[in-house]
C-alpha cells in the first residue's frame, strides 16, 4: 500500500507528516450528524455497511490520510458478560462492578459478541480507496476498567474506580487479567481481518499516581503491544495525561506514542526514548476559534516536522462535540499544502 502513515510508521522518509484525528469518524462530520438523525449508535456499530460508511466519511469529507475503525473502547466488557447499553448521553453499564458483591467470580469470556466488528473491517477494506490504511484500536485495561467499575460513560472524575483500585488491589489485579487477555484476542482478530495499525487508548491513566499505574497496569500495556507488534503490525500507545510518567514510555511499550495537549511536543520529544516515533498533540479546542488564530499554531508545528521524520499530525485527544468542520478541514488542507522539508 502507497500510504504516507505506514511510510512514517516504518521509519521511512516521507514529504511530510501524516495526519490523522481521533474521533474523526463522528461527531465533526455534518454526514454523521445526519445519520445519527435515523440511526442509533448502536444500530451503527453492529450494521458493516454503516460502520464502514462511518469510518470512511473522514477520508472524504475532511482529507485525512487514514481510517479508524468505527467502533468504541466499551466492545470489551460488553463481550465480558456486563450488560451494557449506548445511550444518547453515553455508555451505561446495568450493574457496574461498584455495585457488585465481592469477591467477584469470574466474568464470562463472550468473544463471539465481538463478530460484528471484524464483519465491518470486511467491508470496510472492500470499499475504501487503495492508499488508506485502517487503524484498529481498543480501550487500556486502565481506561476499560475504570468505566466498568464506574459504571457510567458520561464524563466524571470516576471517584469510585479509583477507590476501588487502592482497595481492592488483588481483586483489580484478576480484573487486569481477564480485561488483557480479551483485549489480545480482539486486537489479534483486528489484524487478522485486515488492519494495518492498532491504537491502544487509556485516556484514564492519569487518574493515579504513575507509580501505581506503572505498577498495574504496564505489564498488561507490554503484553497487548507483544501480541500485536509480533505480527508485523505498528503499535501506537495514547496514554492521556500521565504528564512526566512520559519520560517512561520506551520502545519495548510501543512504536509511536501519542502525545496529549498538556504536554508540549518538543518537551516529549525530548523526554520520550527516541527510538519511539510521536503523534500529535494540537489542543482539539483550538477548532472553535478562528482560522488565523489557528494558523498562527500550525506555523509554531512547522520547524518541528522539518526535523522530526517520525511524527504523525493528530490531536492530543479527539474532536469535542459541536466541533466546527469547516476548521476541522481547514487544518488538514493547512497541513497537505505546506512545505515541510
Amino acid at each position: 500500500m502507497n500510504s504516507i502513515l505506514l511510510d512514517t510508521l516504518k521509519g521511512k522518509e516521507t514529504e511530510r507528516p501524516p495526519i490523522w484525528f481521533m474521533r474523526q469518524a463522528g461527531r465533526v462530520l455534518p454526514n454523521y450528524l445526519a445519520l445519527k438523525e435515523k440511526y442509533t449508535f448502536w444500530e451503527m456499530m453492529q450494521s458493516k455497511e454503516l460502520a464502514a460508511k462511518v469510518t470512511l466519511l473522514p477520508v472524504d469529507d475532511l482529507g485525512v490520510d487514514a481510517a479508524i475503525l468505527f467502533s468504541d473502547i466499551l466492545v470489551i466488557p460488553y463481550a465480558m458478560g456486563m450488560g451494557l447499553d449506548f445511550t444518547d448521553k453515553g455508555p451505561v453499564f446495568d450493574s457496574p462492578i461498584k455495585n457488585m458483591q465481592l469477591p467477584l467470580g469470574n466474568f464470562k469470556q463472550e468473544p463471539e459478541k465481538l463478530n460484528y466488528i471484524y464483519d465491518a473491517i470486511d467491508e470496510i477494506l472492500k470499499t475504501r480507496p487503495d492508499n488508506i490504511p485502517l487503524i484498529g484500536f481498543c480501550g487500556a485495561p486502565m481506561t476499560v476498567l475504570t468505566f466498568m467499575i464506574h459504571g457510567l460513560g458520561s464524563k466524571s472524575n470516576f471517584a469510585d474506580a479509583v477507590k476501588f483500585l487502592f482497595k481492592e488491589k488483588e481483586t483489580t489485579k484478576k480484573l487486569i487479567e481477564e480485561v488483557t487477555e480479551l483485549s489480545i484476542h480482539y486486537a489479534l482478530k483486528q489484524i487478522e481481518h485486515g488492519v494495518e495499525v492498532f491504537q491502544l487508548f487509556d485516556t484514564n491513566s492519569g487518574l493515579i499516581p504513575n507509580d501505581l499505574y506503572f505498577e498495574l497496569f504496564m505489564p498488561s500495556i507490554k503484553k497487548i503491544s507483544k501480541a500485536v507488534r509480533d505480527t508485523g503490525t505498528p503499535f501506537i500507545f495514547f496514554p492521556k495525561g500521565i504528564g512526566t510518567g512520559i519520560s517512561e514510555i520506551d520502545y519495548d511499550i510501543c512504536d509511536f506514542v501519542s502525545v496529549d495537549w498538556q504536554t508540549p511536543i518538543e518537551k516529549a520529544r525530548k523526554l520520550i526514548d527516541s527510538k519511539v516515533g510521536l503523534q500529535g498533540n494540537l489542543d482539539p479546542r483550538l477548532v472553535f476559534t478562528d482560522k488565523e488564530t489557528i494558523e498562527n499554531e500550525l506555523v509554531k508545528l512547522l520547524d518541528f516536522g522539518r526535523k522530526n521524520q517520525n511524527w504523525i499530525f493528530n490531536f492530543g485527544h479527539g474532536f469535542l462535540p459541536e466541533s466546527p468542520f469547516e476548521n476541522a478541514k481547514f487544518i488538514t488542507t493547512w497541513v497537505k499544502e505546506q512545505d515541510w522539508r
